[in-house]
């Protein structure tokens, strides 16, 4: 991870003071019920790879009551027997009060041991998402039985093979055949893992101390693509796809997003300490990597970067989705604008992200917090060293969390000094996934801690500003419309954005998709261009409710949103 940044030599911007409060993030997770701990390897010493990754969380309606459920991946400890056998991944369902009530031993969900990440979608078309967890080992698929029960059906959908180190994983329909297809990135050799003990051997170093290995001097892996083939099955198509032709790496989160807007799905693919990767599709059933070619693989200098988690937007509002992608301490946050499809450009100075670089991101997020109609950003950090506390004061292994406000002129402001509690409150943070959890028509962000409880960062500021929810279900596309994308047309906004499984750090948002419409009451015109071609418009919909299009028959349902003021907020 460090082996990339070690000439050091990130210049940064200098950050504006300002005062005026942005946000009010508060913490909501002891309130509502979110204690469990996520175990991942010893909590001050990391003598591994392995006890550094993991942490995925995911939002998904399990139960399909309209209220957003979490799923927490949880690890393990080396050398855990007995009494210290790994603990559970945590499913939590959304009781509509503010709180979750914990139900993963009624679920299904059994797999313990070293988890990473997770996604979701409905895979079999039934109406009900189902759920993906990635493994240091083996991965689970977990078919969503109906009545809050998954059932683990791996083996059974072709999906046990040898054993891997996978981190993320992302739903697709790359062929568009209305069949939801699997995308799976993986880390380092799987023999790696846990191989090299620092100082023996291959002993690694950063800023004077002896730590953990890797991923330089160990071995990468490659990423995996799964055709779903229509009846609970899939297959094996990386070769064939063309996903084998990048050389081994060390994969951490797959984002899939129609970069081009040609109506296809196209895969970026953060890598640790090395080039991302760029899968563009061929609309033949092959990808051909296009990350050096078109700029979205360096930085502008031409440096490799450890990137951990990335997120997609069209931040800028031109019609292209942009990328923002999380690195290492001693680097900044990448932001790489889309130019008409055709090159990304490394944007992060010009766009005002150069100002800090003594974070470690991971999970990351645009969101539009203050429901201006522009996307803002939010990283969460953490250290993979323990040893950082001993750094000096401008290291920390737990560390807050970052916020940037769009100021809609192609640039962002650093607000995080000025957004709250939740915000400050320094972590050893890895996952987030973003969504409006408790229907309120404001984001939410979840997040999965290192050897800690969870966060729920809830934003108290309140605001006469107005939004919009848009859930779509599919009918010829696959059942949850991922890779359906969504214009809304509101008082002069255009506003884009795409259902997207994966993201983040190795997590999963809200499927359904948040629109700002600032002083907008309602939406002037909404496009859905779904993955079958077809292609749905609705006109004059009311704002500050959640609506379902369903592919061919448009609106079908409007809800208004619900008030939510925790004692949190008072």
């Amino acid at each position: 991870m460090a082996a990339t940044l070690a000439a050091g030599a990130v210049l940064v911007q200098a950050a504006r003071p300002v005062t005026t409060p942005f946000a009010r993030f508060v913490d909501l997770a002891p309130s509502a019920g979110l204690i469990a701990r996520t175990v991942i390897g010893g909590e001050r010493t990391k003598d591994f790879i392995l006890e550094t990754t993991g942490g995925g969380v995911a939002i998904l309606d399990f139960d399909g009551d309209g209220w957003p459920d979490l799923f927490f991946v949880n690890g393990a400890r080396l050398g855990a027997s007995g009494s210290e056998d790994p603990p559970p991944s945590r499913l939590y369902r959304n009781a509509g009060d503010g709180t979750f009530a914990d139900v993963t031993g009624t679920s299904g969900i059994t797999r313990r041991g070293w988890g990473q990440g997770a996604c979701a979608g409905d895979y079999d078309n039934d109406g009900r998402v189902d759920l993906f967890v990635t493994y240091y080992g083996q991965n689970a698929l977990y078919r969503n039985q109906g009545g809050g029960v998954f059932s683990d059906v791996t083996r059974a959908a072709g999906l046990a093979g040898p054993d891997r180190y996978s981190t993320g994983c992302a739903f697709l329909d790359y062929d568009r055949d209305g069949r939801l297809d699997l995308f799976v990135s993986a880390y380092v050799a799987y023999e790696d893992a846990a191989r090299y003990r620092p100082g023996a051997g291959q002993s690694c170093s950063w800023k004077g101390f002896v730590v953990m290995c890797g991923p330089a001097g160990l071995r990468g892996a490659q990423n995996a693509l799964y055709h779903g083939n229509g009846d609970g099955t899939f297959t094996d198509v990386s070769q064939s796809a063309g996903i084998l032709k990048a050389a081994p790496s060390f994969g951490f989160t797959p984002l899939v997003l129609d970069y081009d807007n040609d109506g296809w799905p196209d895969i970026y693919v953060t890598n640790d300490s090395r080039a991302s990767l760029l899968f563009h599709n061929e609309r033949d059933g092959t990808f051909t990597e296009r990350g050096l070619r078109t700029g979205a693989a360096l930085t502008a200098d031409g440096r490799a970067q450890a990137g951990m988690g990335a997120a997609a937007a069209d931040y800028d509002r031109d019609g292209w989705l942009d990328l923002a992608k999380t690195n290492f301490d001693d680097d900044t946050t990448s932001l790489y604008r889309n130019l008409g499809g055709k090159a990304f450009e490394d944007a992060t100075f010009p766009a005002g992200l150069g100002v800090n670089d003594r974070y470690l991101g991971w999970g990351v997020g645009f969101a539009d917090f203050d429901l201006d109609g522009w996307p803002d950003l939010l990283i969460v950090n953490g250290h993979v060293y323990p040893e950082a506390d001993r750094a000096g004061a401008r290291y920390a292994y737990a560390q807050r969390k970052l916020l940037y406000h769009n100021l809609g002129n192609g640039r962002f402001e650093d607000v995080s000094l000025r957004a709250g509690p939740g915000i400050a409150s320094p972590k050893a943070a890895r996952g987030a996934a973003f969504g409006d959890l408790f229907n309120s028509g404001r984001l939410d962000v979840v997040v999965n801690n290192m050897n800690d409880s969870p966060t729920l960062l809830h934003d108290c500021a309140s605001t006469d500003r107005h939004a919009l929810v848009v859930r779509l279900e599919g009918t010829r596309s696959n059942r949850s419309a991922i890779g359906a994308r969504v214009v809304v047309q509101a008082g002069g906004r255009r506003l884009v954005d795409e259902v997207r499984s994966g993201g983040s750090y190795c997590s999963q948002n809200d499927l359904r998709l948040h629109f700002g419409l600032g002083a907008s009451t309602a939406a002037d015109r909404i496009e859905v261009e779904w993955p079958s071609g077809a292609k749905d418009v609705v006109t004059g919909a009311a704002a500050d409710r959640t609506v379902l299009i369903r592919e061919g028959a448009g609106l079908v349902q409007s809800q208004p949103f619900r008030a939510f003021k925790p004692g949190a907020c008072s």
